[in-house]
């Protein structure tokens, strides 16, 4: 099996977000949204992860610093190609995958798809329709319908806007296409910057094919630049929770006010009632119910308990059959069991 280098460009400052902190750093679900890309990564079994950084090094670094990552520094922001050419002297010689630290939701599946289409003559490029292509580049196809450039929006013709098909900035390549093809970037465009997009007309003019592939939905894809952003991100993800828990048999008064902000396991016939939040590790038994408004943090709650409006339960082990009100405060460390 061929080498792995996964490359996570988190270098911006993210200006929109008007923040002293870096826009990675911004939590989804109690965790930094470059944690989340992390965590995708880590399931493609990389031979090396490399983190671009630039605003906030420091920050980044620190926050990082239990991951199994190698650091690249951009110093200056020159754009995507910039970015990536800041990491290409620690590359290895296999495939390497691009992707984006403000890109929380991106699915493994959709990674392997793109990934099994590299190799010497062939490289990978995730795409995404929309019905509203504002401000992406979008995608250029030959009359044979292959993939042969991605124009961002500020230097495409009335033409090229009316596309809908878009880049998602997310690509694969061979490390020998990718180190053929950065030297090579020119600033030459409206925001003066190095684009990564650019490799697209390179490996097309070698007669590298470009494969496409697109995520299950396009908010696998959809990045974050503001705080309305991030939020309908933030629920999104959180549906997605709900789903998931309705699927395996939970009930739930109302999915779109539930939080979970960590691993929540449940037994069966189990109950959520509406606006609950649930933070670290919490595993709720065989017909717990929990009442509106309820704080549960690093906490088991054994079966047939019944946890009213309004508690805040952490580091908690608690026995079946318990009832538990607001008032009551119960703790690990206060010794109930």
């Amino acid at each position: 099996m061929q080498e792995l280098d996964i490359v996570i460009l988190a270098a911006g400052k993210g200006t929109r977000m008007r923040s002293q902190i870096p826009k990675v750093l911004h939590t989804l679900a109690g965790k930094p949204m470059v944690q989340h890309v992390l965590d995708t990564a880590s399931g493609l079994q990389p031979d090396r992860t490399h983190v671009v950084i630039g605003h906030g090094a420091e920050q980044l670094r620190e926050a990082l610093a239990e991951n199994a990552v190698q650091f690249a520094v951009q110093a200056e922001q020159k754009g995507t190609g910039h970015a990536v050419a800041q990491a290409l002297e620690q590359l290895g010689s296999g495939k390497v995958l691009i992707l984006y630290g403000d890109v929380p939701l991106l699915r493994r599946e959709s990674l392997l798809e793109l990934l099994a289409q590299v190799d010497e003559q062939h490289m990978g490029l995730l795409t995404v329709t929309l019905e509203d292509p504002a401000g992406y580049g979008r995608i250029v196809r030959n009359d044979a319908g292959d993939a042969v450039a991605i124009v961002e929006q500020k230097d495409a013709s009335s033409t090229q806007l009316a596309i809908s098909e878009c880049n998602t900035g997310i690509m694969a390549m061979t490390s020998a296409q990718l180190k053929r093809w950065l030297p090579q970037l020119s600033a030459e465009n409206a925001q003066g910057e190095y684009y990564l997009t650019d490799v697209i007309a390179m490996a097309a003019d070698e007669g590298i094919k470009v494969c496409t592939a697109q995520p299950a939905t396009a908010v696998e894809v959809e990045g974050v630049n503001n705080r309305a952003q991030m939020a309908r991100l933030e629920r999104a993800y959180q549906q997605q929770v709900a789903d998931k828990l309705m699927a395996e048999g939970v009930a739930l008064a109302d999915p779109a006010r539930l939080d979970v902000r960590g691993r929540l396991s449940c037994g069966h016939d189990v109950f959520i009632d509406m606006g609950c939040v649930f933070e670290g590790n919490v595993e709720l038994g065989e017909g717990v119910r929990i009442g509106p408004y309820c704080v549960i943090k690093d906490s088991t709650i054994g079966a047939e308990s019944v946890i009213d409006s309004h508690s805040v339960i952490e580091g908690t082990v608690a026995a079946g059959l318990n009832q538990i009100g607001p008032l009551q405060g119960y703790a690990l460390e206060h010794g109930w069991q």
